[in-house]
């Protein structure tokens, strides 16, 4: 027996070469978790930047409070120390650093990236806010990190602009050989 190159001609699918709903399902698998951790994080974001009383150092509601509420039952005690030395900057990062992710992620642009940052925002909160959740499985934010997981994992392979560039690179590629 030789071992040579696979030279069969019938396809793979029983529906004379057309793909397979189980097929599709698996190629979109991803783009639910992608719209709702993309229109999530955009509505976080948005959620702090309109809330006059979370952009502040101090008072009901404000990130500043927020904070120093959670500094004591945190994991990382020094990384709400960090926020802590000016709570509004850090508001802000958040709150603009979400937004970003939440675009990145729903329209599929630099997908990995803006998962990993998804993963690194709801890490420092898990590691921070909602630590002292008791049971671990009250706090979301976990939930978040390892829901981030998989599209760090396979980024946005199904209508992204990621994907739109990937094959706009592959045409133009294959233009001048």
């Amino acid at each position: 027996m030789t071992h040579g190159r696979h030279t069969e001609t019938h396809s793979p699918y029983l529906d004379g070469g057309r793909e397979g709903w189980r097929d599709t399902a698996t190629r979109y698998a991803l783009l639910p978790l992608r719209v709702f951790l993309g229109v999530t994080f955009i509505y976080a974001g948005l959620d702090k930047l309109t809330d006059s009383a979370f952009m502040k150092d101090a008072g009901a509601g404000s990130i500043g409070d927020m904070m120093r509420a959670v500094r004591d039952s945190a994991a990382i005690p020094a990384m709400v120390d960090m926020a802590l030395e000016n709570p509004v900057a850090f508001g802000y990062a958040i709150a603009f650093g979400e937004l970003a992710v939440g675009i990145g992620t729903l329209i599929g642009l630099f997908a990995r990236l803006a998962a990993l940052g998804g993963a690194l925002i709801s890490l420092s909160l898990w590691l921070t806010v909602s630590w002292a959740s008791d049971p671990y499985y009250y706090g979301n934010d976990l939930a978040y990190l390892m829901a981030w997981l998989p599209l760090v994992l396979a980024g946005a392979p199904m209508l992204s602009l990621d994907a739109a560039l990937r094959s706009r690179r592959r045409q133009r590629s294959a233009g001048y050989r």
